[in-house]
């Protein structure tokens, strides 16, 4: 079942890529592997994505190990400054950096263990009380300030959009990111690149990618609804 539903999450995101006049291979699949068993990851791994996001710490450093080595992990979820240590020379990629306090402490470890950490500036462009994530009038100035840190590398932003039943609704949060990211791409800051553009999530990466996503992240469209363990 897994094969099947990662073919049909490709055949929808090859659709919205051939709308909006975009390659296919401009849009990376994200396979969100949260809560799920190592199991159910393999059969992932065995269909072919080779990016992995997780939104926990433990998660990531459970499965590194039992899992492939070309492995490309991404996290993806709210990172407390506590657990930088443990991931930083660990994943491919941390999209989820929304303070330079969080920031501070990823260069601080990168240093130290001699890896330059690839990070995503996470923006709560739909301004959600739940969500985490700078402003969309904060990003540039805190892009500007991590950009000046050792050992880090921002390769562009991310963001969560809202739950909705019409991924239509969220189109207007991509256009913005996607226009911060333009905005921010001309200030030609040092250290700042702006290709990825990480947002769109099961309900909504048809729209995601019409409006510029570089990244998807999809979990329950590939492994269903999330088992939450008792």
């Amino acid at each position: 079942m897994i094969r099947e539903n990662i073919e049909a999450v490709k055949q929808k995101m090859a659709g919205a890529c051939d709308r909006s006049g975009r390659k296919m291979d401009e849009v990376t699949l994200i396979t969100v592997s949260k809560t799920k068993p190592v199991e159910m990851l393999k059969e992932a791994y065995d269909a072919g994505p080779r990016d992995f996001g997780e939104n926990k710490v433990q998660g990531l450093l459970d499965k590194i190990p039992v899992l492939p080595q070309d492995i490309r992990w991404h996290m993806i979820g709210h990172l407390q400054t506590n657990k930088v240590k443990y991931i930083v020379d660990k994943v491919y990629m941390i999209h989820s950096v929304d303070s330079l306090k969080l920031a501070k402490e990823i260069s601080k470890e990168a240093v130290k263990k001699n890896v330059t950490v690839k990070i995503l500036i996470e923006v709560n462009v739909a301004e959600e009380e739940t969500k985490f994530g700078t402003t969309t009038e904060q990003v540039i100035s805190l892009t500007e300030e991590i950009a000046a840190l050792p050992g880090i590398q921002i390769e562009g932003l991310m963001t969560i959009a809202p739950f909705v039943e019409d991924p239509e609704e969220n189109r207007v949060y991509f256009c913005k990111l996607k226009q911060l990211s333009v905005d921010i791409k001309a200030k030609n800051i040092d250290n700042v690149h702006m290709n990825v553009l990480s947002m769109g999530m099961t309900g909504d990466y048809e729209v995601a990618i019409e409006e510029g996503a570089t990244y998807v992240r999809v979990g329950t469209g590939i492994f269903g609804e999330r088992q939450y363990l008792k």
